[in-house]
């Protein structure tokens, strides 16, 4: 079995915006509508969504924008009583830009966050000897070409350039006494992404489909041992930690109808493997005694997607969407280092137009169902919410 240090791991019972521990915000207008945008969304946002769209319309655009995803997340032993986290405010940022060099060409850049997230459990958080603090993120560079091959079919490529940082603080049962690790690490990887749109029937009926390939990573980093008790500090002393990572691939597959002229509808459904994911597992070279592998077993999932957006004048739009998106996680292997839960999202959101400016917000409301745990040692049920707020800024000409 491949030993794997997963980012999840580090983000060890945190909450993102999306199952798992991706990030799917990465524009306020389509988080407005659900996140339903690979088959019509054409600004330079569509760096993210599917590179072929970002064949726009205009010539330059430019957009910028962050998120704030507010979570809070519950976990209830069995027997027992509920827990939780402090309030811990993430915020993921992006800036895209496209520039169309001919009329089938089209180059983009986008910096963003696509996985990540923070936790602090309570002091007194019973898991506390799995997870106690922590912050991970994943901020990929990623370049991007497009272009027409039909008056009705675009294509596009891209590059993914992440660059990973984590941090973790768990706490250390000494009996008598307690102590503390905190681990940090850095690692680079590479990826790709492509997508397609094709127009199926003018201005009424667009689809799209994007796939970003896995990225590797290898962290590496620090253990800095705290609180250690005379009698274990041979065994505890500061040290290496180090694992691979699997970042997942995802598939994207949308369309997006016209029915009306100022009425967009949306639907996305979207594969992401976490397949990958079989082992939670932290190495130390120096010390492999401390080495305990973790099995997840975590599995591919799909997740589904639908918004629509009304232009109630030509500069003001709104919007709504809703999503459905299952835990990759079993319930056998369900622990407090690594929650998760089905959840169901709903969304809103707003744009207004000042001329080549534009201004974007939406709001999106998810609900932690209950998911209850089987794992030995640590049985019983995870559930919250979560809210998020997104701003985008764009300018075009």
């Amino acid at each position: 079995m491949k030993k794997t240090l997963s980012l999840v791991a580090m983000l060890a019972a945190g909450t993102s915006q999306a199952a798992g521990f991706q990030i799917n915000t990465q524009s306020a207008r389509s988080t407005g509508m659900g996140n339903a945008s690979v088959a019509w969304q054409n600004d330079s946002s569509a760096v993210y969504s599917n590179a072929a769209n970002i064949l726009g319309e205009k010539k330059l655009d430019v957009t910028v924008g962050d998120t704030g995803i507010l979570p809070s997340l519950k976990f209830t032993p069995e027997g027992g009583t509920q827990q939780g986290q402090k309030t811990t405010l993430s915020p993921p940022p992006h800036l895209f830009a496209t520039y169309r060099v001919m009329d089938k060409l089209a180059v983009g850049l986008g910096i963003y966050t696509p996985f990540g997230a923070r936790s602090r459990w309570q002091d007194d958080f019973t898991g506390r000897f799995r997870a106690r603090e922590s912050a991970m993120a994943v901020y990929n560079i990623n370049p991007t070409v497009a272009y027409q091959v039909h008056e009705r079919i675009k294509v596009g490529a891209g590059l993914n350039i992440g660059r990973g940082t984590l941090e973790l603080k768990r706490s250390l049962d000494f009996v008598e006494s307690e102590g503390l690790v905190h681990l940090g690490g850095a690692s680079w990887g590479v990826g790709f992404n492509a997508g397609v749109q094709g127009v199926v029937v003018p201005k009424l009926l667009t689809v799209g489909v994007h796939y970003r390939s896995t990225m590797d990573l290898t962290f590496k980093g620090d253990a800095d041992f705290q609180n250690v008790p005379a009698e274990f500090q041979g065994r505890l002393a500061d040290t290496r930690v180090q694992g691979d990572v699997t970042l997942p691939q995802s598939l994207a597959l949308g369309f997006g109808l016209t029915p009306i002229e100022r009425l967009t509808v949306a639907f996305d459904a979207n594969l992401v493997d976490w397949s990958d994911f079989k082992e939670l597992y932290i190495q130390f070279p120096d010390n492999p005694a401390l080495d305990n592998p973790l099995p997840k077993t975590w599995k591919a999932t799909w997740n589904f997607r639908v918004g629509a957006e009304y232009a109630v004048t030509p500069a003001l739009q709104v919007r709504a969407g809703f999503i459905v998106d299952p835990s990759p996680s079993p319930d056998e292997t369900l622990t407090p280092d690594l929650p998760d839960s089905n959840r169901v999202a709903v969304t809103a959101g707003a744009g207004y137009s000042f001329g080549a400016l534009r201004a974007d917000a939406a709001y999106q409301f998810v609900s932690l169902n209950d998911k209850n745990s089987t794992a030995p040692g640590m049985p019983g049920t995870y559930n919250g919410t979560a809210h998020v707020f997104g701003l985008t800024l764009g300018y075009s000409m």
